[in-house]
Formats: C-alpha cells, structure tokens, sequence
C-alpha cells in the first residue's frame, strides 16, 4: 500500500491539514490568520463545500459537511470530497497530511480519509520510472478525540486490503497464471493469518470438477482450486460463511473467440471475484472479526488451444450434473457450478459468490451497481443491500422466478450453458442454482450471487474508484460479515 492511515496525537502549525467542519465551526487553533478564517467562512457560507488555503509552507484545506444528515449519500460525498484533495495534495508534493475533525461527526472525518486513501491507488509495477510516476502522499493522520487507534488501524487494513485486490486483479496473465495467483493467495493468507489449501490438477480430477477442467483444457496451464479459511476460536456463527470467487485469470471466449473489437483488452481482470474473496478474508483476518469464513476459488485461463473444450460437447460437473456446452464463453458458470457444489460439504449457513459473469449484468446496470439474486431469504438480501449503501456499493436485485429455468434446458444433457439473447444475467444465475441444491434438485443451501461484471474494472476513473481494478465486494462482503459477527 502506497499510504498509511494512523492515529494523530496532536498537530501542529507547520502540518498540512484538512479541517472536516460545519459552517458553525469557529477555525480556531489552527495557524489560520483572522482574515484567512473570514475568508474560509465566508467560502464555507456561500455553500462552496472545499477550499484551500495556501500559506506557501503549507496548506490548509477546509470541507464543511452536511450537518445532522448521516445518510449515505452524505458520507459518500466526504469519501469523494477526500478524493478530490488528491490533486492538490499530490502536485504540492505533500508526503503527509493531517485531517482534523472539528465538526464532532466522526464518520465524516474517518470518510475523508477512507476516500482519500482508496484514491490515492496506483498500480505502477511495470513502470522504468515508477518512483517519478508515484504520488507523493505517504501518511494520513486523523486527529480525533473520539476515534481510537484500533479503529483507525480497521480502517487502514480495509483499504490494504482493497488494494490487494486491485493489484491481483491489474495483473497480466503473463505473470498472474492459475498457479501464480494460488502463490499469490497464499501469500497473503500468511501475511494475515487466515490458512489456505491449494489443490493440483490430480486433486482437481480425483473430485470430478469437470467444469473447471473442461475449461482448462485449451491452456498449457495448470488449473488450481484454492480454499481460504478464518476460524478464530470465539467465532460466533457455528456454520460457516462460505465466499465463491470466479478466478478465470484470461479469457478469450475459447473456441467461441470473442468476436467484438477489444472485448479482450482487459479480460485479465476475469479473475475480479476472486480478487475479492481474497481481499476480503485478508482484511476479516488481519482485523481478527469473530467469524468464520471460508473462500473457494476456482481458478484457470480459458484459451483455444488444440485440446480445447468445445461446442457441442458434455460435461459432467462436480456434483454429477451433466451439462452440454454451446458457447465456450460462457465458461465462468462452468468453474463455479463445480467451486458452489462443493460447498455443500461445509453446510453452510450462506453462501455468497462473486463474479464478472456476463455482459448481460453490466449492459442492465451499468458500472454504478452490483446485481444480485439467489435463493437467500429477502432479510439477507436487505442486510446486503444495505452493507452496499454504507460502502456505497450498491447492489441491484433481479427477478429469479422458477420460469427461467426453461431458458437453460438441453435436449441432450440435464441442462446447457447458456440461454439464450434475453435475460443472459439471470439464466447464468439460474444454471448456478442447480449447483446450490442435491444431485435431486433438493435441499439447497441459502445462496446470493453478484454479477460484478460493470463494477470490477473501470476504462477510466470514476472518484475514488481507478481505473481499472476497483476491489468491489472487498468493502461490501467486510461491512457485511463485521455485522453478522456482532
């Protein structure tokens, strides 16, 4: 991570700093001059929400809330109100910066900085002058009498681990292989403390997970399948919370090539829900929440080799369901069907996947939401609905009605991998539902999938996200659990 958050003792007249206030904040103490103070209110009251203060040794920015409004459209503002100081900051080369609450909302002040520091991402590794192109924040401190160091080391270890999830995510195949992302899992399993099991292509064949082989037949890689796992001793939940990320390191449609001009250009990003999962059990770890969770991540290219998969063939999956592949783009379904059927064995009390699944979610929703549907209760849903307005990762619920499942019978297998030009997200969601339940088409465990396909990896910035790689569900799927272990 390229910024640190941290607890601020005191300041002084020399810091920079960024006063998060109200228009009844009187601005005393801070080495502002009276008639830069008048300057500032008189700023503040013409509802110019941000402004600036050059004193040319320093600087001095002052953002004035919404007072009593602790919606989340207002706390979002203070996230993006900290992304735009960005700018200013890093062109004065300013290595550390000092947000002072003196508006008496803590949340406000913590989400100056949170947007602050998701911001201030770059992903510059492949750079000969990385260390020119580097922002030159390094330090974020918050002064607040109200806030404590563990909640601001929360904090710093939530956008770490968003971070971690951009970067796995921004990396090209040519490095970030089935296997290369496996190590990297591994590695912040031990950076975290959470245990992670990696099983070969032999462990792969033993369990029969004809989906993620039948993709990876066109590869000269190795397919992996990863299990990531948290289970503190004063867990609160006696089932565990099982999170499913689709990990296709690069896809190119397979024999059914991707037809469109640069549909390939950023299909290294395939892998975003599995980026996900692991940011999200890095930071449930590395913040020790009392809960146990468990992450499956199928992972492989999909690539048209000359031992490729095609259309027309069958397979059989993990559970014994036959499937006739008729478009080998339409692969993602296939590595989770076998990760979502394997789940069953921990009995879970839910079970949430997240993948880049279809074109079909990001054309209905666009890059402002997440969809939703499974076989969850409704209260599920809301309190995930809600997660997503705090983080202001907003998800959007379709229908799942019993009808769709008439898009994905096959005449030759138990049913086929794609449904048809309508409904593209919810007949994928669909197919994964039959992976949920017994060989019976029974007893299915309580499931929501999340189409992230619009919200996983941005062609330009928008606020706080970069981009490319943004980290969404890392955020979503903390706020979430943080809740279910209280």
């Amino acid at each position: 991570m390229n910024v640190t958050i941290q607890k601020a003792a005191k300041h002084s007249n020399s810091d920079h700093l960024v006063l998060v206030c109200t228009e009844k904040s009187k601005l005393n103490g801070y080495g502002l001059s009276k008639q830069e103070i008048s300057y500032l209110k008189e700023q503040l009251k013409s509802k110019k929400r941000l402004c600036e203060v050059n004193q040319y040794n320093r600087r001095i920015y002052a953002y004035c809330i919404e007072e009593n409004n602790k919606s989340y459209q207002t706390i979002e503002k203070c996230r993006k109100a900290g992304n735009t100081l960005l700018t200013s900051i890093n062109n004065a080369k300013i290595e550390k910066v000092t947000i002072i609450d003196d508006s008496g909302n803590q949340e406000s002040a913590f989400a100056v900085a949170e947007g602050m520091a998701l911001g201030n991402y770059q992903f510059l590794k492949y750079f000969k002058d990385a260390k020119k192109k580097a922002n030159s924040l390094k330090i974020i401190g918050i002064y607040s009498k109200n806030t404590s160091s563990q909640e601001i080391e929360e904090l710093n270890n939530l956008v770490s681990s968003v971070y971690l999830s951009r970067d796995l995510i921004n990396e090209p195949v040519i490095y970030l292989t089935a296997v290369q992302l496996s190590k990297e899992i591994q590695k912040a399993g031990k950076s975290a403390g959470f245990k992670v099991d990696v099983f070969n292509k032999a462990k792969i064949q033993a369990l029969k997970m004809g989906g993620l082989l039948a993709v990876n037949k066109g590869s000269i890689d190795p397919p992996t399948f990863n299990i990531l796992e948290w289970k503190p001793k004063n867990s609160k939940n006696k089932k565990p919370f099982v999170l499913v990320g689709k990990g296709v390191v690069y896809d190119t449609g397979g024999l059914s090539l991707k037809p469109t001009a640069n549909s390939m250009d950023s299909m290294k990003s395939d892998m975003s829900g599995s980026a996900a999962v692991v940011g999200a059990l890095h930071a449930i770890a590395k913040n020790k929440l009392p809960i146990h969770v468990v992450g499956l991540i199928p992972a492989t290219d999909n690539r048209p080799g000359g031992n490729a998969y095609t259309p027309g063939d069958v397979i059989t999956m993990h559970n014994g369901l036959t499937v006739e592949v008729l478009n080998t783009d339409a692969e993602g379904r296939l590595i989770l069907a076998d990760a979502l059927s394997y789940a069953r064995k921990y009995k879970p009390e839910l079970v949430i996947d997240l993948a880049t699944l279809t074109g079909s979610a990001q054309r209905t929703v666009g890059q402002h939401a997440t969809v939703v549907m499974g076989t969850a209760d409704s209260s599920e849903v809301d309190k995930l609905e809600e997660s997503g307005f705090s983080v202001y990762e907003r998800l959007a619920e379709l229908p799942f009605w019993d009808e769709y499942n008439d898009m994905i019978r096959s005449d030759m297998a138990d049913i086929k991998n794609i449904g048809g030009a309508s409904a593209g997200a919810i007949t994928a969601g669909k197919f994964l539902e039959y992976f949920t339940k017994d060989k019976k088409n029974e007893n299915g465990y309580p499931w929501l999938h999340l189409d992230i396909a619009g919200t996983a990896f941005l062609d330009s910035p928008d606020g706080y996200r970069p981009k490319g790689g943004t980290g969404v569900g890392v955020r979503l799927l903390y706020d979430f659990l943080k809740e279910k272990a209280k």
